[in-house]
Formats: structure tokens, sequence, C-alpha cells
């Protein structure tokens, strides 16, 4: 496999012992745990195309990392290597520590209170992030490349200014929150897979929230709990950010059928 040959070349170059790595399942892009060694690469791949200038942005997401995993709420870049950006041929990848985890559906409480003090730390998160905007960008650049759909077209410009150029107050977001992207760890829930990191409204990613748990067959009664254990708002407010996440998987289906 060819990010797994990326990454292990990377490891080498570091002589990172590497010799039994193996891909793991990664969804848009590809997981490598470079074992024997604790580090996992994220090769990115799929969503590469979103981005012209792929080292700031993972640049970003390490920073990100960094400042969660100081305060225990996020898997932290590895300090084995040099944790990137790097890049080998034509392919980016960061590097990661590898933590011994399972994935599982929390308790709605849980889930709350777990996305509520990771907004509290990114709230003081400082560093560069591009705005929320950029992601409606995305999703443009996407509908470039699929079939017409006048309709996913005027239901993006719809929801634009609710959304993604929102007047509602902005801060650091984990931008792809969601049970995917929680690790139960003997720490407790750590979050991963900041590579979507930005600056928005907090709504954003509770409606993220809202709808991972909902595709896990979770009930109405276990999101109206989760909200709770947030902190709010109610699930009344977040219909047109549940609409935009719902539009965006809408889009990302119909670009990778192509």
């Amino acid at each position: 496999m060819r990010a797994l040959r990326a990454a292990c070349a990377v490891a080498a170059a570091y002589e990172l012992p590497c010799e039994d790595a193996v891909a793991l399942g990664g969804g848009s892009n590809v997981l490598v745990h470079l074992k024997p060694s604790p580090v996992v690469a994220r090769v990115m791949t799929a969503t590469a195309v979103l981005h012209d200038d792929m080292e700031t942005w993972l640049a970003r997401e390490l920073a990100v990392g960094r400042f969660l995993g100081e305060r225990g709420l996020a898997v932290s870049p590895t300090s084995l290597l040099p944790p990137g950006p790097h890049e080998r041929d034509g392919l980016w990848m960061t590097f990661w520590d590898h933590v011994a985890h399972e994935r599982s559906v929390p308790g709605a409480s849980e889930l709350g209170e777990s996305l509520r003090r990771l907004h509290a730390a990114l709230a003081e998160f400082t560093g560069e992030l591009d705005p929320i905007l950029t992601i409606r960008d995305w999703l443009s650049r996407l509908l470039d490349e699929v079939e017409p759909a006048p309709s996913l077209r005027a239901r993006l410009d719809e929801l634009t200014p609710l959304v993604f150029d929102s007047p509602r107050p902005a801060q650091a977001l984990h931008g792809d929150a969601g049970i995917g992207n929680l690790l139960r760890t003997a720490d407790g829930l750590l979050w991963n897979d900041l590579e979507d990191a930005c600056r928005g409204p907090v709504e954003w990613d509770v409606a993220g929230v809202v709808e991972s748990a909902r595709a896990r067959g979770q009930s109405e009664a276990y999101v109206e709990e989760m909200l709770d254990a947030y902190g709010g708002p109610p699930l009344g407010e977040l219909s047109d950010f549940i609409a935009a996440h719902e539009l965006y998987a809408t889009i990302w289906r119909s670009r990778r059928a192509t």
C-alpha cells in the first residue's frame, strides 16, 4: 500500500522502528500503526483534495492537537520523531501517539460533558485557524466536481448565512466532532482527528455530535440528555446546523461516488 510505504519511509529516516507496521481502518484517510513503535501516521488521501496548502493546514492540526493533548483532552502528536507535516512520494502525513483504546458509544451525559470540556479548552486557543466559512468553500468546490445538482447548490447558498457565515459568537472548534472521533482510553475519553479544526459557532460541533448519535441509533432522549450535560443549546436551535451537516454528508458521498 502506497500510504504504508510512505509512512514507513519517513519513520525510517528518523530511525524509528516500524518493521511490523500495519494499516488501520481510517475512514477518509489512511492510518498506519508503525509497530512496534507506539506511533500512528495519519496519511492524507481522500481529504487532500480539499486543500491547496497541505503543509499549513496540517501544521494547524498539529498545533491544536498539541494544545489539547497537554490538557488531557485529545490524542497528542508524537515526540518520538518530528510529528510533521511530512511529505513523501506525493503524500502528506502527520505522526501521533498510539493510545490503547476501544470505540464505543459513551453515555449521553459523559458525551455532553466531554464536548463541554473540549470547547472550554478550545475557547482559550489563540493559534491561527480558518473560519468555518472555509467548509462552505470546500463544499462548493466538491459540487463543482459532481454531476449538476441545482438543489444541493441552492441548499448550500441558503445555509451559508445561517451556519457558515453566521453572526453567532465564534471560537476554535474541533470541526468534525462526533462519536466516531472519540476514543475510550484508560484515561477517559480522548478526542481524535482534528484535521477540520476551525473557528466558528460551537453549534457546529454540537450538531455534529447530535448527528453522529442519531446515526448510531441513539434515541432522542439520549440526544436531549447529551445536550443537557453540555449545557445547551436546545435542540430546536440546532436545526440549521444539523441540516448543514446532512448536506455536507450528501455532497461528500456524491463526490466519492464519482
